[in-house]
Parts: C-alpha cells; sequence; structure tokens
C-alpha cells in the first residue's frame, strides 16, 4: 500500500469503510457507505473506489469525494471550525425560484449542501434569512460564507480560508478556477465538477489578498493544466495576472466568456453544453517572449488615454517625490561601509508593504543571523524597542510579530551558502505559495553566480543582471540588489571622509551603470549625522529624477529614516526640525505633520471660522449618505435574493 497519493502523505486510510477487500491499488466496485443501508438493494455495489488517485463517486446518491484524509503541508496555525451537522436541507420556494432563474437546481444545492437559514449579519445587525455556502476540506467543515438577499455577506469568524469546493480537484490533472460560489454550481450543471472558486472576489483597484493559495497551492502543484475562469471585467483581469503569476503561466489556459460577465451569465444566454465548450475552447495563456498587437492592444489603448502609470511609492515623502518605481523592475542600492544601505532597503520594504500589502522575500547572508534581521523590521512596524517582558508580551508587540511573521521570509542557506541560481529559485517558490511581490538579494558579492565564476568581471556582471531581469519580468516583482563599491578614496578637503560612490564605483565593472535600470545611492553624512538618499539613476524619467537628492535622520529608538521638517542647505550646517515618529504603523498610519502642514490647517481653519457664507449643511450632506452595501461582491451575481 502507497502511503503517498499525487505527493500528499496519506494519514488515515479509507475512511469511509468503502468494501475494497483488501485492495490497494485499482479500480473497486463497492457498496455505498452513504446510501446503501437505506436501500431495498443493500448489497448492490452502486459505489467505485478509485484506489490510484484516492478518490470514490456513487452512481445512486452521487456522493463524490476523498477516500482518505491526508497530511497537510504548512499547517502551522490553528483555526476556528464551525460544527454542524448535515441533512437534507429544506429550501424555501421563493430561494429555489431564484436560484431556478439562474439556471441551478435543486439538487446541486443538495449536493453542495447549500444551506438557507437565519444568521446575524453585522451590516444589518440583526438576524436575517442567508444563504450558506459550505467550504469543506477532506469532507471535513472548514469554513461558512453567509450571504443575505441585500448582497451582504460574512465568513466564519477565526476559519481558515480555502478555496471553494477544493476537494473536487484532487487526485485530478486539470483544475478550473472561477470567481464565485455560483459559478462553481454553474460548471457543475454543464457536466464539469472539477471545479473551485477564489473565497473572496477581485476588485478594480488592484488589492488583491490571495492569503488563502498559501493553504490551497499543493493542491495545484502537480496538475498539467488550470484553466482560468473568472469575471470578464477588469477586476476579473487583475485576478486573472495574479492568479498566473502564482500558479505558473506554464499550465495557465483562459476562458473567454465573449459578452457575458461570468460562467453563470453564460450558462443562462447559452446553455450547460455551451458553458462546457468554454473549457475545450479554452487558449494557453500567451508566450511570454512572443507579443502580438492583440497582446499590447490594452496597454496601448491605456497609455493613449491615460498616460504614463505612477510608480509605486514607500510612503517617504521626500524620498518619493524623486524616485518611484514598478513591479517587474529591479535597483541597485550602494554605498560605502556603514552608510546604512541595507537598513534602508528595509525602510522602503517596510513601506511597500504598508502602502500596498507587499510581500518581501529576503536573501541577505549578511544580515545574520535572522532574528537580528527581524528584530530591524519588527522594532520599524511596532515603533520602539522592547525592553521588558511586558512590551514583548503586549497587544501592540503580537501584532506586529504576526504581521512580519506573515509578509517578510528569510530564506537561509547556512549549510551549503548561497548559490545565485538556487536562491531564485527558493524565491520563485515563495512567490507561488506566499505571493511575494519584492526580493531582496544582499549583497551581491555573497550571492554567488556558480556557473559564471571564472569568467571576467564584465562578463561574470553581465550574465548575474541578465538573471535578475529576467527573473523581475516573469515574476512581475521588484528585485533590489545590495552590492558594495569598490574602496573609495578620500576627500581631498583633508576631512578624512571617503567620496562618494556611484554606480561605475560598484564591484564588478562598468556593467552595473549600462546594465541596472536603476540606482541607489545611500551615504552617510557624519558632519550633520544626517543619511543622504541619492538617485544615481532611473530607467524612466517619469518614475524618479536622476541625480536628485534628500535626507534623512535616523531614528535609534526604532531604526526607521526619519523625515525633516524643511530641506538641507548644503552651504550650512544647520539642519531643520526632525519630525521624530515613534507610532505603531499597524495601528497609527497618520505621520507627524510638518510645520509647513501645520500652518496651512491653521490658516484655512482662520479663513473657514472668517466667512460667514457658508450654507449650514442638511443631515445628509454633514453625515454622508448610509452604505449600501459590499462593493466587491464575491458571490458572483449581481441580482438581489428577494428572500
Amino acid at each position: 500500500m502507497s502511503n503517498e497519493i499525487n505527493g500528499f502523505e496519506i494519514e488515515e486510510w479509507n475512511v469511509h469503510g468503502f468494501n475494497i477487500g483488501g485492495k490497494t491499488t485499482g479500480k473497486v466496485s463497492s457498496t455505498c457507505p452513504f446510501c446503501s443501508a437505506s436501500r431495498k438493494k443493500k448489497n448492490d455495489k452502486c459505489a467505485t473506489a478509485y484506489l490510484d488517485t484516492g478518490y470514490y463517486s456513487c452512481n445512486h446518491c452521487g456522493e463524490e469525494g476523498q477516500l482518505h484524509t491526508y497530511k497537510r503541508q504548512n499547517q502551522d496555525k490553528s483555526y476556528e471550525k464551525p460544527s454542524k451537522s448535515f441533512s437534507e436541507s429544506k429550501y424555501t420556494i421563493t430561494l429555489l425560484k431564484w436560484f431556478e432563474s439562474r439556471k441551478i437546481s435543486e439538487s446541486t444545492l443538495q449536493r453542495f449542501k447549500i444551506v438557507e437559514d437565519l444568521e446575524w449579519m453585522p451590516q444589518t445587525k440583526k438576524k436575517v434569512n442567508t444563504v450558506q455556502f459550505n467550504y469543506f476540506l477532506q469532507g471535513e467543515l472548514i469554513n461558512i460564507k453567509y450571504r443575505d438577499g441585500k448582497k451582504n455577506f460574512k465568513m466564519f469568524k477565526g476559519a481558515e480560508k480555502i478555496m471553494y469546493n477544493l476537494d473536487s480537484i484532487f487526485g485530478k490533472d486539470e483544475a478550473v478556477v472561477v470567481e464565485g460560489e455560483i459559478d462553481t454550481l454553474s460548471y457543475y450543471e454543464s457536466g464539469i465538477s472539477n471545479v473551485v472558486s477564489v473565497p473572496n472576489g477581485f476588485n478594480d483597484r488592484g488589492e488583491i489578498n490571495m492569503d488563502y493559495l498559501t493553504s490551497c497551492y499543493e493542491y495545484f502543484q502537480n496538475k498539467e493544466k488550470i484553466y482560468l475562469a473568472v469575471d470578464n471585467d477588469k477586476a476579473g483581469k487583475l485576478g486573472e495576472s495574479e492568479l498566473t503569476r502564482r500558479l505558473g503561466a506554464e499550465k495557465i489556459y483562459l476562458v473567454d466568456f465573449g459578452d457575458c460577465k461570468d460562467a453563470n451569465d453564460y450558462l443562462i444566454e447559452h446553455g450547460a453544453v455551451a458553458l462546457q465548450e468554454t473549457i475545450a475552447n479554452a487558449k494557453p495563456y500567451p508566450l511570454e517572449e512572443v507579443k502580438t498587437a492583440k497582446d499590447v492592444r490594452a496597454n496601448l489603448r491605456d497609455f493613449y488615454l491615460n498616460g504614463n502609470k505612477e510608480g509605486h511609492i514607500t510612503g517617504l515623502p521626500s524620498f518619493d517625490e524623486i524616485f518611484s518605481m514598478y513591479l517587474g523592475m529591479s535597483v541597485a542600492v550602494t554605498g560605502i561601509p556603514s552608510s546604512g544601505k541595507s537598513d534602508f532597503v528595509d525602510q522602503m520594504c517596510v513601506g511597500y508593504n504598508i502602502t500596498y500589502g507587499w510581500k518581501i522575500g529576503y536573501a541577505s547572508p549578511e544580515n545574520t543571523p535572522v532574528h537580528l534581521h527581524s528584530d530591524k523590521i519588527l522594532r520599524k512596524f511596532a515603533g520602539f524597542t522592547p525592553e521588558t517582558e511586558g512590551q514583548l508580551d503586549s497587544n501592540n508587540w503580537s501584532k506586529v510579530e504576526e504581521h512580519v511573521d506573515e509578509n517578510f521570509f528569510h530564506i537561509s542557506f547556512e549549510d551549503a551558502g548561497y548559490e545565485l541560481d538556487r536562491v531564485l529559485k527558493k524565491m520563485e517558490e515563495l512567490v507561488k505559495r506566499k505571493g511575494i511581490r519584492v526580493v531582496v538579494l544582499d549583497p551581491f558579492n555573497k550571492i554567488r553566480l556558480k556557473a559564471s565564476l571564472g569568467k571576467r568581471d564584465t562578463e561574470y556582471t553581465n550574465d548575474y543582471l541578465n538573471k535578475i531581469d529576467q527573473f523581475a519580468r516573469k515574476h512581475n516583482v521588484l528585485v533590489f540588489i545590495v552590492a558594495h563599491p569598490t574602496k573609495m578614496p578620500r576627500k581631498a578637503d583633508g576631512s578624512g571622509r571617503r567620496e562618494e560612490p556611484d554606480m561605475y564605483s560598484i564591484k564588478g565593472g562598468g556593467e552595473w551603470y549600462d546594465m541596472m535600470p536603476n540606482g541607489i545611492l545611500v551615504h552617510r553624512d557624519y558632519d550633520r549625522n544626517l543619511v543622504k538618499v541619492k538617485v544615481l539613476k532611473v530607467k524612466f524619467s517619469w518614475l524618479g529624477e536622476n541625480q536628485a537628492e534628500t535626507y534623512f535622520a535616523w531614528n535609534f529608538n526604532n531604526g526607521r529614516y526619519t523625515e525633516l521638517d524643511g530641506e538641507v542647505d548644503d552651504d550650512t550646517m544647520e539642519i531643520p526640525a526632525i519630525l521624530w515618529d515613534n507610532r505603531n504603523y499597524l495601528t497609527n498610519k497618520n505621520p507627524p505633520k510638518s510645520k509647513a502642514e501645520k500652518e496651512q490647517e491653521k490658516q484655512e481653519q482662520e479663513n473657514f471660522e472668517k466667512d460667514d457664507s457658508l450654507p449650514t449643511p442638511s443631515a445628509s450632506e454633514a453625515f454622508g449618505e448610509p452604505e449600501q452595501g459590499i462593493v466587491d461582491d464575491p458571490f458572483g451575481s449581481d441580482d438581489e435574493i428577494p428572500f
């Protein structure tokens, strides 16, 4: 008996007790443990157990699922689990008619154990009738999504987020991914059962949270084909792009719904047979190396109508004015030793995480041991350095620890050293499993490209940076490479200070300036106890300003780079006031205000008080209109349910 199926280690064999006669392989006919006992022909072998794939199905009652339970990977967090027993569900005529209008039958509702029942909803602050979609994994109830007649929804508090109908793709070579539970039901009506839905829909703001994919990723690892049948709108396309990045473009096939919004609309408009054919007609994801006019038409249209898109920023206002970035690019960060270049990269990463929710992957042999590097990141979020057990056990610090644990990942190859191909392979795994958006390689000289060792410096650097550029583009991540310069000469002014390096000063030759699209200098100003950050190179002029610079103070209390209340005058030794910032980034996102901002607010308040011509606002203008429900509806239908 094999202890593994499709890469999953079996935890308990034949949990439902099928009559398999001691067999361990092949296909076995059996009575059904779910329906045979209540049938007249109790010994009728109406079920089939597929032992090689660990799957079963019954021709009589329609039950299907996994024969065994399996050990889950990366399951190091405990969750709440809903408790519910499932007998045959009864539905109101109103609800059945609504589902019938969406071409979903009562037998399908029964098959998916969909429940209609009262539930307290936070949006209405009372118990109302709801449709309840039950999320199972290995036959166990993991989560519940509740939706009322006004499109309000919630999920079971504290439960694990997984994909809907996840058991259906176990042991299958192919899987279909949709954007709503009703789309899952729609494909089932068309005869396709290996369909899963994301637990929350996408939105057109680009805020795509796929934390659930960490729990579900193992179910997609061995798939030969993954069909993306998400909504045919801007939000769906953004979700499609992120799913492709996470699951691997080489196995993705794209479903086209034509003029229909989603699978359910297609079922209503064209019927079950036509919906089934959308899978057969799906097109492979376009080759990354080949582009046609059709592939870039949407980008061109957006460019013509809206111009160049703004770059992503860090949340440091003075730096964001002179430097921003797109995903899919790389940045060299240099500076003489002890200037704080690694620490400034950490500050940028924390800023990207706060601003966009991006997750970060580090390969940082210079920042070891890992717990000391984690300390730097934790303090930047928390705003303080814990000094007592009470502070370490406080709720504020615990929240920061949990957040950093879920968003920052450190590769540790202490055993065999850091080799670039090995590091990038592990980063690719972090892209797919964790969804990282930023990769930090620190430093360049300690992460070696073994295949190019022995080549001239310029050739070695060329090979190295080409690999980085290809990785950034393929996985749509931002890559930082911290790179040391050669030994800089001392200044001629007799101060003993070193000259500032530029990109031609980086060890590895002039290829750094020629091939690296972007570069930053972090340089410590010992005379004024400040840190200068300078843009050495930016590929696109609208993303930054070449040779522009700004200054920061360094906050000893939390390791943050702190804004100054004004510009530094290089002709004097005077520095502006420092806007010391010790707030907790997770609980207080309002930065300290500059002197200019305070003066402007004061002036606006004085002008407001002097202006007696302003009309008195109505109640609706003063307090705003009441919220009209959830905007990003993951249910997959725009129609309200007429309970």
